[in-house]
């Protein structure tokens, strides 16, 4: 590491696995990168849906000892490199997704594949929040459900983390995009991402303004968020259509018959990263932030995770 790295850091930590309260503010050690990692100053760091699961010990790391730095993604300045990184050099501003935390403090190692540039089109401070959710949305999107160009994708929860970037890689991927966001600032932001058509999943009789949509069916179905009119909607999807969910969406979605249903993992990959840049590209991409937090503020923001929004919460850290 360089010599105005510091040796210690700021963290969030958690001293035991519980509810909010478990955060406690520590000064613990910078990690040193191992070979194959990269080290970064973190601006931004994403606080997601799931990290609760991690707080409270569900998501085993069980035994990984404490303190705890928990958090999944995030985005800065890489200040060091392992002696195996070509791919990196420091200076470089980056964003970062990976499985094993340690993004709720101001300094942390990644794997270098688990690491990628942040696009032209994308502001920092937003790239902190879009490794889980980017990655999720286009796992779904490409791998799961293989969107074509011309085909019309429903995506329900639309207004949340993963969903509101879901609705623009869509629009990028060519589909015809029926978005079923939550209250009217949801609307609102769906409607502004791209999304052909956006109904209040709270107010709108969904089935109905989905078959209004796609008469003939939809050929597909990205499901973000449980709820009682899901199933309803779904029928709506073309037999031999497909509906994927990402894992952790409860109640998990049942499809009609004939139609395919997918559950899969965000599993962040180079190969992934690369074709989420390739589709962000240079023109404008927006992560929606919205609600930003101080490191000292985690057990507030986790209080929150609970009541409505659109986007995702992060926290500013540089």
């Amino acid at each position: 590491m360089n010599e105005a790295t510091p040796v210690m850091m700021k963290a969030a930590a958690i001293e035991r696995f519980g509810g909010p309260d478990v955060f406690r503010m520590r000064s613990l050690s910078v990690p040193r990168p191992k070979p194959t990692e990269v080290l970064i100053r973190l601006q931004t760091a994403g606080i997601g849906v799931w990290d609760p699961y991690a707080r409270e010990g569900e998501l085993d790391n069980e035994d990984e000892g404490f303190p705890q730095i928990i958090g999944n993604d995030g985005a800065g300045t890489v200040v060091a490199v392992g002696s195996r990184v070509r791919r990196f050099r420091p200076g470089d501003r980056v964003y970062a997704y990976t499985m094993n935390g340690g993004f709720y403090a101001e300094y942390v190692a990644v794997k270098q594949d688990q690491v990628a540039p942040v696009p032209p089109g994308l502001k920092l401070q937003e790239a902190g929040a879009l490794g889980a959710v980017g990655i999720t949305a286009l796992r779904g999107l490409d791998d799961q459900l293989r969107i074509k160009r011309g085909q019309r994708l429903m995506i329900f929860g639309a207004s949340g983390g993963i969903g509101h970037v879901a609705v623009q890689l869509a629009k990028r991927m060519g589909a015809k995009v029926f978005a079923i966001a939550s209250g009217p600032d949801g609307v609102r932001l769906a409607r502004r991402l791209g999304a052909d058509a956006v109904v209040d999943g709270r107010k709108t009789d969904v089935a109905a303004a989905a078959a209004r949509f796609a008469p003939k069916g939809f050929d597909a179905a990205l499901v973000l968020t449980g709820g009682k009119d899901v199933t309803a909607a779904l029928r709506a999807v073309k037999k031999a259509g497909r509906v994927a969910y990402p894992n952790g969406v409860e109640p998990a979605p049942r499809a009609p018959k004939g139609v395919k249903l997918q559950a899969y993992d965000g599993t962040p990959t180079r190969q992934a990263f690369e074709r989420l840049n390739r589709l962000i590209g240079r023109a404008r991409f927006r992560v929606a932030l919205d609600r930003t937090y101080s490191l000292q503020q985690a057990a507030a923001a986790h209080r929150e995770l609970g009541k409505h929004h659109v986007g995702k919460a992060a926290f500013r850290l540089h």
